[in-house]
């Protein structure tokens, strides 16, 4: 009896989803995770992972996933087995006896400073030391210091970075932004690409390819070092390119798709179809509500995660319901836009090493990716770039700040530029920055939210193109919202409501102090935009409520 109640526990769970993320069950070759040099929690706990993720153990799903095993997992897995703890108490004990949850690093106090030095004495603390991970511990090593954003999130981000190095760079701390990119390259060496954090669980996905831009900010003599880097911004690429070469229209493999007129794009994309292991309890609820393949839900979840908008609107077939998502259908604006960047790059530290095949040949793909942009993304009719649905061939419709990304990069006309600034400064400004989306739902990336690395994309864009009143308001605007939040608190947050000034809200966990991007894109609008006030803004200390 003891037993089948066990399996029926085991059943409501999902653990036939767990084991779909274990190597030992068979699965169609397109959605095998690849072999793993490093395997997750739930590759490593198998069951054990489900239940306590399942029965929602800790509040939060990441901290079991950050949890470091006292000793090997299979003495851990056998003692499980031997003691089967069935109910959630006798659970929660044997997991604190085997494991060790992650502690709680909460920020120092600093006496009251002006919000310029209190960024400036907010390095120290959210640096942390090299990296040597205890044996199964999910986190991986990291050879050189590094900075983390903050709050739940105590591993080096990947595109978080790029926005965190704004601050460091101009508060002296080079030295230190060299390291950061110097671990990302060890990573791209040791797994093949720039995974979304320095964990594990998240090995199977990237973020946003920003590295070229971190190596951008290393030197005034960008081409060189771009060809310092070169190695590991051709192997990023590589990684996002995968399969193109034998792709035929209208298909898609991994991160690429050919469209019917046989024009290359790039889609964000995961290679596990399982629920992701430090939100595995949220996935496992929503793939339920939809009535879909679960495995394809998780796709596309994982793949929302790699795009760093987790979760918005912009990826809901219907425009504003999460059971509806479909990522992996969409060739989005920024992503694309990036991809273009880094192949110019790759293209300058090419010609830097004297390889003028190679220079030749990623500037022939960045130009065919430049067209291809202009062609399937622009939308003359709304003046805005648009995510592209790959299989129909239509655009989405969706406003999202995302449509300054071919500014920021440098591939929009100046006609395109134009119509961009105006159709934001008509639909996506507000009192304390741009918005994220048009559309208000209880997801973290969209209205009224409004994320520092939005902002310095949007200011940087339209300072690209010479639209410099609307940069100069955005940085005005932004600079007040966080001034006056932290009049108020005296924190800098993870994201604001730019409609009410507050700190933002919504998502799958509360605002997070630190914070990283935000301390750096601050600091650098501070020196365009200082703040004009410092009054605690009405409302700014109240975060809005998830629904």
């Amino acid at each position: 009896m003891r037993r089948f109640v066990y399996t029926i526990l085991l059943l409501l769970a999902g653990v036939s989803t767990s084991l779909a993320a274990s190597a030992r069950v068979a699965q169609p070759a397109e959605s095998r995770a690849p072999p793993a040099a490093t395997p997750s929690p739930a590759d490593l706990f198998g069951e054990l992972f489900v239940r306590v993720q399942t029965l929602r153990l800790f509040p939060d799903g990441k901290t079991f996933a950050d949890a470091v095993p006292r000793r090997a997992p299979a003495a851990i897995m056998a003692a499980y087995r031997r003691e089967r703890p069935l109910d959630a108490a006798s659970l929660h004990r044997f997991v604190l006896r085997e494991f060790a949850l992650p502690e709680s690093r909460a920020t120092v106090t600093i006496p009251p400073l002006p919000v310029r030095e209190h960024i400036a004495a907010l390095w120290p603390q959210l640096m942390r030391p090299p990296l040597a991970p205890s044996p199964y511990a999910s986190a991986l090593a990291l050879p050189h210091r590094y900075v983390v954003p903050g709050g739940r999130f105590r591993e080096i981000y990947y595109w978080d970075s790029y926005f965190t190095m704004l601050g460091l760079v101009r508060d002296g701390h080079t030295a230190d932004a060299t390291a950061m990119v110097d671990n990302f390259a060890d990573m791209v060496r040791r797994y093949g690409h720039v995974p979304n954090g320095s964990r594990s669980y998240y090995l199977s996905r990237s973020q946003p390819p920003f590295l070229y831009l971190m190596v951008g900010l290393l030197s005034e003599d960008k081409p060189t070092a771009y060809a310092r880097y070169l190695d590991a911004l051709r192997t990023e690429h590589r990684f996002w390119m995968q399969g193109a070469a034998t792709l035929r229209p209208g298909s898609a493999t991994a991160h690429v798709v050919r469209l019917a007129d046989g024009a290359v794009l790039n889609r964000y994309w995961d290679a596990r179809d399982t629920p992701r292991e430090e939100s595995y309890a949220e996935d496992v609820a929503l793939a339920a509500r939809t009535g879909r393949s679960p495995r394809a839900v998780y796709r596309d979840i994982r793949a929302a995660a790699e795009s760093g908008w987790d979760f918005s609107s912009r990826w809901f077939a219907d425009g504003r319901t999460f059971a509806t998502i479909r990522t992996t259908a969409l060739a989005p604006v920024d992503l694309n836009s990036l991809l273009f960047g880094l192949e110019q790059a790759i293209a300058q530290g090419c010609a830097r090493r004297r390889d003028t095949a190679c220079a030749r040949d990623f500037d022939r793909q960045a130009k065919a990716r430049a067209a291809a942009i202009a062609t399937h993304l622009w939308d003359p009719a709304a003046s805005a770039y648009e995510d592209l649905d790959w299989r129909t061939g239509r655009r989405t419709g969706q406003l999202t700040a995302a449509t300054l990304m071919p500014l920021f990069v440098g591939t929009a006309s100046r006609d395109q530029a134009k119509a961009v600034a105006k159709t934001v400064s008509t639909r996506l400004l507000r009192r304390g920055g741009i918005a994220t989306t048009t559309v208000a739902t209880p997801q973290q990336w969209d209205e009224p939210n409004g994320w520092a690395p939005l902002q310095w994309i949007a200011v940087t864009g339209l300072d690209r193109y010479d639209e410099r009143a609307l940069a100069d308001t955005i940085a005005a605007r932004w600079v007040g919202t966080v001034s006056g939040v932290f009049a108020c608190t005296g924190r800098l947050v993870e994201k604001y409501d730019v409609d009410t000034g507050g700190a933002g809200g919504g998502g799958e966990y509360p605002v997070q102090d630190g914070f990283g991007w935000t301390n750096g894109v601050t600091r650098a609008l501070l020196d365009r935009a200082p703040p004009v006030a410092t009054r605690c803004a009405s409302g700014a200390d109240r975060a809005r409520p998830r629904s």
